[in-house]
């Protein structure tokens, strides 16, 4: 059988879109993303996002993520714009409009597009309580800048819930860590019963930061849209940043642009066609 997918990026956060707003989400979607995410042996990808019918009243479609080891996320910044422009490309009713509201597993989100291939979303508040991320042996928060032992090595940390858990912490040099062995013990780290996205974050000044990510599911991504609020909303409690204004995160796919405020955390960002093609499964 054959299966039709739009690839699509934003700043490099790559997924395989699947229109399933009749079809519903395919039976075996978990090693179907485990198999055409396989950088190199297949389409390769940081995962896949279904497109699915809206669930709440109003709401013009909703978004289920699948990683590249089949787990499921529950939110991403990235992959939600481009799941709003696909269906402002896509679906004449939402064509003409300028926001869309998009249902997912963290709540219904809302974008307002920004310019050509370019979305804001409304991220909506942000949480440093342990129970929300989840997080344990910790305190019940807020868990700003708390210390956390990962491989004999003391870290200073900031966990932050944006519809998806992070791990915040700050470093002097980000492109010198070896990501590749410190991110799974962030990841499966014991104190994270549910995983955790980790961020590293260099201070460059008042409006620009520098992050890497390791996320949970996908390894080192180019890119990570609530990693990216994550690490402005622990620069700001750690004295770094100001409220409300914008701050650009540099990332390896780009820049992000987060501003964020007691009221809501807004994410602004790029979402592009890569290709389109059909695979058999």
């Amino acid at each position: 059988m054959k299966l039709s997918f739009t690839k699509m990026q934003g700043c490099a956060n790559d997924y395989l879109y699947l229109d399933c707003r009749a079809s519903g989400v395919p039976e075996k979607i978990v090693p179907l993303a485990q198999k055409l995410s396989a950088r190199h042996f297949s389409v390769g990808a940081d995962g896949i996002i279904c497109i699915c019918a809206a669930q709440t009243a109003g709401a013009d479609g909703m978004m289920r993520i699948f990683n590249a080891d089949g787990s499921e996320g529950r939110m991403c910044g990235n992959g939600i714009r481009c799941v709003a422009e696909w269906l402002h490309v896509h679906d004449p009713a939402c064509a003409e409009k300028s926001v869309l509201k998009i249902d997912t597993q963290s709540g219904l989100k809302t974008l307002t597009r920004m310019g050509e291939e370019l979305w804001q979303v409304e991220m909506g508040v942000y949480s440093a309580m342990a129970a929300d991320l989840p997080a344990v042996n910790m305190g019940e928060g807020p868990l700003v800048r708390c210390p956390l032992e990962v491989d004999g090595k003391p870290w200073n940390v900031t966990c932050i819930s944006v519809g998806n858990p992070h791990c915040v912490t700050l470093v002097d040099d980000v492109d010198s860590l070896k990501l590749e062995a410190i991110g799974p013990a962030f990841e499966r780290h014991p104190n994270f019963p549910e995983r955790i996205n980790t961020e590293f974050v260099e201070v460059v000044d008042a409006t620009h930061l520098k992050m890497r990510v390791w996320e949970r599911g996908s390894g080192e991504t180019m890119a990570c849209g609530t990693g990216a609020c994550a690490a402005v909303v622990a620069a700001v409690a750690a004295g770094q940043c100001e409220k409300g204004r914008d701050i650009t995160v540099r990332v390896r796919g780009g820049d992000l642009v987060v501003n964020y405020t007691d009221e809501k955390v807004t994410l602004t960002g790029d979402a592009r066609l890569v290709y389109t093609g059909e695979v058999e499964y």
